[in-house]
C-alpha cells in the first residue's frame, strides 16, 4: 500500500516547527512530549528523511523539513475547510482581534486572509495596541481575540504561538562604548519590552535618556538603524542595519500568547480565527 500522510502528525509537526520547542508544541497539541517525539518519528518514516535538527534548547527544520512544512500548510487548511463543509458549519459574526504593532503585518497580510477565504461570513475588526494594553481590553471584553507578547509564564495552561529571545540592539555606526547615559529608543506605553529595558537598566544602575517614544515599531527600528538610540526588539527583527549589542543587561525570554475574552470561550467563529492563527503565526 502506498504511503499517506496523517493528518495529526502533521499537525504535531507543525506545531513544533512553530514553537519551536518539544515541550512547547506538547502543550500546544494536548500531547505528552514522548507522544510528540513519537509522532515526528513516524511523519520522518513516511517522507524518508529526517525533519528536526534537535539540541538540547531547541529545533531547527532541516531542508527536508522546510519543504514538508511548505507544502503541507495548504494541505492542512483545505482538510479543516472541507471538515466544516461536512459538519454543516455555516458561520457568521464579527470578530473583534487585538495585534501588536510589531506582528501587524504578518497577521494581516499572510494569516487573515486565510480565514476571510475560508469563512466569508465572518466580519473581522482589527485593533492594533501595545501587548498590556490588548490585555487589558480582553480582560475587559472590548476584544474577542489577540496576540501579546510577555515574558515567559510558568503556566501550563498558556496559549503560547512562539518563543522569542528579545536583544539589544544599534545601528551600525552606533559608537563603541555606548554613549552615557544610553539613548534609548521606546516603545509605547503598556509593552512588556519597554518595561524591561528600562527595569534592566536601572537595577544595573546605568544612566539613560529617551530619543523616541513611539507605539510604532517602525519607528523605533529606523531610530535604531539610523545611529541615534539602543532598543530592545525580537532577535528576528535584526536588520543589517543593525547590530546586537553586548554589555547590556541581559532580558529573559518572551513567548507570544493568544488571549480570548471569557465571552468568546464557545464562540465557534473565534475557535477556528485562534486556529487559524496557531497555524500560521511566524516570527
Amino acid at each position: 500500500m502506498s504511503a499517506s500522510l496523517d493528518i495529526d502528525l502533521l499537525r504535531t509537526f507543525h506545531a513544533v516547527a512553530r514553537l519551536g520547542q518539544f515541550r512547547a508544541a506538547a502543550e500546544h497539541v494536548h500531547r505528552s512530549p514522548a507522544a510528540v517525539s513519537v509522532h515526528i518519528q513516524r511523519l520522518e518514516a513516511v517522507v524518508g528523511g529526517r525533519l528536526l535538527e534537535r539540541d538540547n534548547q531547541s529545533v531547527t527544520l532541516t531542508p527536508l523539513g522546510q519543504r514538508v512544512l511548505g507544502g503541507t500548510a495548504e494541505l492542512l487548511r483545505v482538510h479543516d475547510r472541507v471538515l466544516g463543509g461536512i459538519q454543516g458549519t455555516a458561520l457568521a459574526g464579527r470578530i473583534k482581534l487585538g495585534l501588536p504593532d510589531e506582528y501587524a503585518a504578518h497577521v494581516i497580510r499572510d494569516i487573515l486572509p486565510l480565514f476571510a477565504a475560508d469563512w466569508p461570513g465572518v466580519a473581522l475588526e482589527v485593533t492594533t495596541a501595545p501587548s498590556l494594553a490588548l490585555r487589558d481590553q480582553v480582560g475587559r471584553g472590548r476584544l474577542h481575540l489577540a496576540l501579546a507578547a510577555q515574558a515567559m509564564a510558568r503556566r501550563p495552561d498558556t496559549d503560547s504561538l512562539a518563543l522569542t529571545t528579545p536583544v539589544w540592539v544599534g545601528g551600525v555606526r552606533l559608537p563603541s562604548p555606548l554613549p552615557d547615559p544610553v539613548p534609548l529608543a521606546l516603545h509605547a506605553a503598556h509593552c512588556p519590552y519597554r518595561e524591561a529595558m528600562t527595569y534592566a537598566l536601572d537595577r544595573a544602575g546605568l544612566a539613560w535618556r529617551v530619543v523616541l517614544s513611539s507605539p510604532s515599531s517602525q519607528a523605533v527600528e529606523a531610530c535604531v538603524e539610523s545611529g541615534l538610540a539602543v532598543s530592545l526588539i525580537d532577535r528576528s527583527r535584526v536588520t543589517n542595519a543593525m547590530r546586537v549589542l553586548d554589555g547590556l543587561p541581559a532580558i529573559a525570554a518572551h513567548e507570544i500568547v493568544l488571549l480570548r475574552a471569557t465571552s468568546a470561550q464557545t464562540d465557534p467563529a473565534t475557535d477556528l480565527l485562534a486556529q487559524t492563527l496557531r497555524r500560521h503565526f511566524r516570527l
